[in-house]
């Protein structure tokens, strides 16, 4: 029913293999699941992505905190844009008990969409690949940026910079909203901008007060059968988001986060080419991560 490997302790659940479901994908950390034409099972697993590698040790309790995170913003957000939650409990498609348990607190009843094929990415930092973006060209995602800004600096205003959505393994790729726009046309072009910048400025400022900058984040969209942009997938969580404490922030350096940044730097340290397969985590690391990922959970929830 899960499988653990590598050297992590058995209460993680690196895959699942649900008896009596259709498994329709398996991706970098969620196992979809078909329930009928119009529902999917969405798992959150504990597996860890990083460079685009799904690496060989989970984190465990990782996919309890990002369906929580996700929750949290889901039911925040319905006045910017509707999401794909159904609102069933795990009971209207899985009766096994022992699946039950699994389950229990990672994994959600969602409505079946068509997903769009970008990445909707909302940057108010400059950090990571926007960072190296401009500093080579001056730009991010063909959007001009003023002259002499130092790594992990606030942007003038938050830019949406795109991505393509990679498959498994691939790497996903910074496009231009001109892309974007020859991909899903220039109308919902400009809904997904606008409603990603909504959500990110709106999440910002909630994140702040409770002592976090969101430096980025990607959100994911699909359409209905009515053709109404709706929010999929994950939400504003450790996994789709650099969260820093605002405490120690500061411009000219890559701050300390909440988030998997953690692993990534850790990785650079390795002569590993950033292609699968990915290198065993210490358990320190995965501990460390685990700790990161519960105390962004903390502070995101908190009154």
């Amino acid at each position: 029913m899960a499988t653990t490997p590598g050297t992590v302790a058995q209460s993680a659940v690196y895959e699942t293999d649900l008896a009596g479901l259709t498994r329709l994908h398996r991706g970098k950390v969620r196992d979809l699941y078909a329930l009928d034409d119009d529902r999917m099972l969405m798992v959150a697993t504990d597996r860890l992505s990083a460079f685009d590698v799904v690496l060989p040790d989970p984190i465990p309790g990782k996919g309890r905190v990002l369906n929580e995170i996700s929750l949290f913003w889901f039911g925040r957000t319905t006045a910017i844009v509707p999401n794909h939650l159904t609102g069933l409990p795990l009971s209207a498609a899985v009766t096994d008990a022992a699946q039950l348990r699994l389950l229990q607190g990672r994994a959600v009843i969602v409505r079946r969409l068509r997903a769009l094929p970008i990445e909707a990415v909302v940057r108010g930092y400059l950090i990571g690949s926007g960072w190296n973006d401009y500093r080579s060209s001056g730009a991010i995602c063909g959007i001009a940026l003023p002259a002499g800004l130092q790594q992990a600096q606030q942007l003038p205003a938050p830019i949406f910079t795109p991505a393509t959505k990679a498959a498994r393994g691939a790497h996903d790729e910074n496009i231009s909203f001109k892309a974007t726009e020859q991909l899903i046309g220039a109308a919902l072009a400009a809904q997904v901008r606008d409603v990603a910048l909504a959500l990110y400025t709106y999440a910002a400022a909630h994140a702040r007060a409770r002592g976090i900058i969101i430096a980025d984040t990607k959100f994911e969209f699909g359409l209905d059968a009515q053709e109404r942009l709706t929010l999929i997938d994950e939400v504003l969580t450790p996994d789709s988001s650099r969260f820093w404490p605002a405490d120690t922030w500061r411009p000219g350096i890559s701050p300390p986060s909440f988030d998997k940044q953690f692993v990534r730097d850790y990785l650079e340290t390795l002569d590993w080419d950033k292609r699968s397969p990915g290198p065993h985590l210490p358990r320190e690391i995965i501990e460390r991560t685990g700790e990161k990922y519960r105390e962004a959970l903390r502070r995101l929830t908190s009154p």
